[in-house]
């Protein structure tokens, strides 16, 4: 973490205590989180991040935080990436019901923090080793009006990374209530067949990830086929390629699902098509 972050608009020395531990992020996973690339001091798809933020808020039922609107959001993680000298970094957006209650709270105000991770390069990169991934038997994620945003409730998540430390993997494969491949650990998912993306459908409980928006974006501006499907364990095993994304790392592919071996020739196409896209 860097050594400033921004707490409701005042930046702190990252090493102190900066929350109050009655937080009700901190106790009951109350509200969402936004993870936001930054390349040259500049957030990138911030329109597409507030657009979802505020959606999310609306479904929590918690009011935007005083003073903070898409505009200050720029200039708060500008000013927070220049005062850690922090050009290229992950930033991460928490927003929380800052209110007294137990379950039930007793106001819906909202609170936020900003914190930087510094990366060492500008842009976003293609890994070179493809990753070994399995699908997690541990839990499924259940369908429901929450299933799309990023809550801060992420115990699946954890448990799904644990297991992949148990197993030695790199990442897995989340399955809904109903057996539907939807995403991956950390991101989302897509195969490619036959020069056809094909990706999980929101109404199967996916995160609706702001890079996944992008590289249908851009797949669709270069006459890429793409179809919003269902996917099962067979989708996977016919596939030629089978990728991830998010936020942080752009496009990352993977190269084996069990006894399955993957190509990375459409995956390393959209990486640069993104990359051109932030740099532009």
């Amino acid at each position: 973490m860097g050594a400033w972050v921004n707490i409701n608009g005042t930046l702190l020395p990252a090493e102190g205590p900066v929350i109050t531990l009655d937080n009700r992020a901190f106790h009951y996973g109350d509200g969402l989180f936004e993870t936001i690339r930054i390349v040259r001091g500049k957030p990138c798809f911030l329109d597409a991040h507030w657009a979802r933020l505020s959606e999310g808020l609306k479904v929590l039922r918690i009011t935007v935080p005083q003073g903070l609107d898409r505009v200050r959001l720029e200039q708060a993680i500008a000013e927070l990436a220049a005062r850690n000298n922090a050009p290229n970094a992950r930033c991460r957006l928490t927003v929380f019901r800052d209110s007294p209650g137990y379950y039930r709270p007793q106001r819906n105000d909202g609170a936020y923090t900003l914190e930087l991770t510094t990366l060492d390069r500008e842009a976003y990169i293609l890994n070179e080793r493809g990753y070994n991934v399995d699908l997690y038997p541990g839990m499924r994620k259940p369908v429901n009006f929450l299933s799309v945003h990023k809550t801060l409730g992420a115990q699946l998540f954890v448990m799904a990374g644990l297991w992949c430390i148990d197993h030695h993997l790199d990442d897995c494969l989340v399955q809904n209530d109903k057996g539907n491949i939807i995403e991956s650990g950390t991101g989302n998912m897509f195969i490619v067949s036959n020069g056809v993306l094909y990706t999980p459908p929101l109404s199967d409980g996916c995160i609706g990830g702001v890079m996944r928006m992008q590289v249908i974006n851009i797949a669709l501006e270069n006459r890429i086929k793409v179809y919003e499907s269902s996917l099962n364990p067979q989708n996977l095993l016919v596939a030629d390629e089978l990728f991830f994304t998010n936020a942080a790392t752009g496009v990352q592919w993977v190269a084996a699902y069990r006894t399955k071996r993957y190509g990375h020739r459409m995956a390393l196409r959209l990486q640069d098509l993104l990359v051109e896209k932030v740099l532009s």
